[in-house]
């Protein structure tokens, strides 16, 4: 079997901030592998368990209860320590009542919150690319790494509430003015404001978008904007 390519550790002072690690412990931390998530936005399992949790002690006993299949993400049990965990994921664990969606709050990129049982089976997916293949069927390409076949209409940069794990889309957001947007990282990360306008890109400058948090407007990349709903958002984000 052949394994994948990168290094499995990390050292301590490099980690992202969000991972909540101990920063003069041992000098290696493990890291996630390529996968659905980027590195630098995403925890690893184990450290998940072990460290932003503390749900474990140890990384063996983070082994024990991750090659036991005791960890679920996006209803899907995962077996690896170095599985990418981020941006909108459902986290449930064997024995453990809380279910967990990992959310952007209070200017971190990443903070797992506790949500309802009835919840665990919805996500919010960004859109992030959109391309004909044979036949003139259009394949849809999420933040998360996951993509489908479907017929929506839909563009880059617009949000699909989606049932996990079958895929299937329940409802399409629009990235468009009177959305509610959710910003996802930066300095903002994790307020939610009206989208007022959307500017399209030019060459020299991206897409964008007018947002209004509280009482004053921002500008900001649209691609850092992720609309939640019309009114309220459509699943728990707080």
């Amino acid at each position: 079997m052949v394994s994948i390519a990168g290094s499995k550790k990390l050292k301590r002072q490099m980690a992202p901030q969000f991972w909540g690690i101990a920063r003069k412990a041992k000098r290696f931390v493990i890291t996630v592998k390529p996968g659905p998530h980027k590195k630098s936005e995403s925890i690893p399992t184990a450290v998940f368990l072990r460290d932003t949790l503390n749900l474990v002690t140890t990384l063996r006993e983070a082994k024990t209860a991750i090659y036991s299949g005791k960890v679920k993400v996006d209803g899907v049990v995962r077996k690896s320590l170095h599985h990418a965990i981020g941006l909108m994921d459902v986290v449930e664990l064997e024995n453990v009542p809380e279910i967990y969606r990992l959310v952007p709050t209070q200017g971190k990129l990443l903070k797992p919150i506790t949500i309802n049982d009835s919840e665990k089976t919805k996500k919010l997916v960004r859109v992030s690319s959109k391309t004909t293949i044979n036949n003139g069927k259009t394949q849809i390409g999420f933040h998360d790494g996951r993509s489908i076949i479907s017929d929506e209409k839909l563009n880059v940069g617009d949000t699909c509430l989606i049932q996990i794990p079958e895929m299937k889309i329940i409802q399409v957001i629009k990235l468009e003015a009177g959305s509610k947007g959710l910003v996802v990282r930066g300095t903002n990360a994790g307020q939610i404001g009206n989208i007022e306008t959307v500017e399209e890109g030019t060459f020299i400058l991206p897409k964008r978008v007018i947002l209004t948090l509280g009482e004053r407007k921002i500008e900001i990349p649209a691609e850092l904007i992720m609309p939640i709903g019309k009114g309220e958002p459509v699943i728990q984000l707080q």
